[in-house]
C-alpha cells in the first residue's frame, strides 16, 4: 500500500493536456473560442495480456487502469502488486502482480453499456453480487445537501468546458477523492484505483455521481463496498433493483432542496428541513438525464 496523497483530490482544469481552446462561431455568426475537452486512447495490460483500450482525458492513467481491473474482477483484494508502469509515449499502462494471471475466457464476454463513451464492462460482473450484502451505514441529509452545494461549486473541467462526467468519494459531508472523465465509468474505476492503490476503506463512504443511476453503477458501487450512491441524475428499474438487493442507499434527482431515495431509505436520517437549502446557482447547475 501507498500512502494516499493529502485530501481532498480534486480536478484540475488549468492542466494544459485535458483540454484544446478552439475557434468557431456562435448562433449569430460572431467568432468565439471556447475549450473543450480532450480525447486520447489509453491501453491497459495485466501483465503480459492486454485487457482494453479506454478512451479518456489522460489524467491519473495509474488509477484509471488499477479501478477498471479491478471493478472488473481481474484484480483481487488480496493482490500484491509489483509494479504500475505508465508510458505517455505510447498511452499505455502496465499493471504487475505477483500472481499469474489470464482473462482470456473472461476476455469474450464483454458488454457493451450504456454508458458515455462506449463503456464495455465483462458479462460475469453480476456474479460479484452474489451474497453481497453491503454495510447499513447511515446517511444524513445534511450530509447530501453540503456535499452537493461544495461539488457543485468546486473548480472542474466541467465548469471549464463542459461534455465531462464526476465522481466523488465522499466522507459524511467532506468530498475526499474528486474524479473526472468523459465516461462517468472511467471516473468511477479512477475512484476505485485510488482507493485500491492506497488500501482506503469504503464502508463509512458515500460516491458521487452527476451520470444516471445505472445498473452498471450501481454494480460498480456495489463491488468497491461503498453502502451508499448519489446523483443529480435519474434511474433506470434495474439500478434500483439490484441496488435494493444488496442493501445500496440509491438517491437521485438531487437538486437544489430536492432528491428522491428509491433504496435505503430506512438509512436515512433527516436532520435539516429542506427549506433551510438555499437553490442552486445558475454557475453550478448542472444538465442532467432525469
Amino acid at each position: 500500500m501507498i500512502q494516499p496523497p493529502a485530501y481532498p483530490v480534486l480536478p484540475d482544469p488549468g492542466n494544459p493536456r485535458l483540454t484544446r481552446r478552439i475557434t468557431g462561431t456562435d448562433h449569430t455568426g460572431a467568432a468565439t473560442e471556447i475549450a473543450v475537452v480532450e480525447e486520447r486512447p489509453l491501453t491497459i495490460y495485466l501483465n503480459r495480456q492486454e485487457i482494453v483500450t479506454a478512451m479518456t482525458i489522460g489524467d491519473h492513467p495509474e488509477y484509471l487502469a488499477l479501478g477498471f481491473l479491478r471493478n472488473q474482477g481481474m484484480l483481487r483484494d488480496d493482490d500484491a502488486l509489483t509494479g504500475v508502469d505508465y508510458d505517455e509515449e505510447i498511452e499505455t499502462v502496465v499493471v504487475r502482480t505477483a500472481r499469474e494471471t489470464t482473462y482470456e475466457e473472461k476476455l469474450q464476454k464483454k458488454t457493451r453499456t450504456s454508458g458515455c463513451a462506449v463503456g464495455t464492462v465483462f458479462g460475469d460482473m453480476m456474479e460479484g453480487l452474489e451474497g453481497l450484502t453491503l454495510p447499513a451505514a447511515e446517511i444524513r441529509t445534511s450530509w447530501l445537501y453540503a456535499l452537493a452545494r461544495q461539488i457543485n461549486t468546486t473548480p472542474s473541467l466541467y465548469l471549464e468546458a463542459g461534455a465531462i462526467h464526476g465522481t466523488v468519494l465522499c466522507q459524511g459531508d467532506q468530498p475526499l477523492v474528486y474524479m473526472e472523465d468523459v465516461g462517468r465509468h472511467n471516473a468511477v474505476d479512477k475512484v476505485a484505483g485510488f482507493m485500491f492503490r492506497h488500501g482506503v476503506s469504503a464502508q463509512d463512504k458515500i460516491l458521487y455521481t452527476t451520470g444516471r443511476l445505472t445498473s452498471e453503477m450501481v454494480i460498480k458501487t456495489a463491488l468497491m463496498g461503498i453502502p451508499a450512491l448519489a446523483s443529480r441524475s435519474g434511474f433506470t428499474a434495474w439500478g434500483v433493483e439490484i441496488a435494493q438487493q444488496v442493501g445500496l442507499t440509491l438517491i437521485g434527482r438531487m437538486r437544489g432542496q430536492r432528491f428522491v431515495c428509491l433504496s435505503g431509505e430506512d438509512r436515512l436520517v433527516r436532520d435539516v428541513d429542506p427549506a433551510s437549502v438555499p437553490e442552486e446557482s445558475a454557475r453550478s447547475r448542472r444538465k442532467s438525464a432525469t
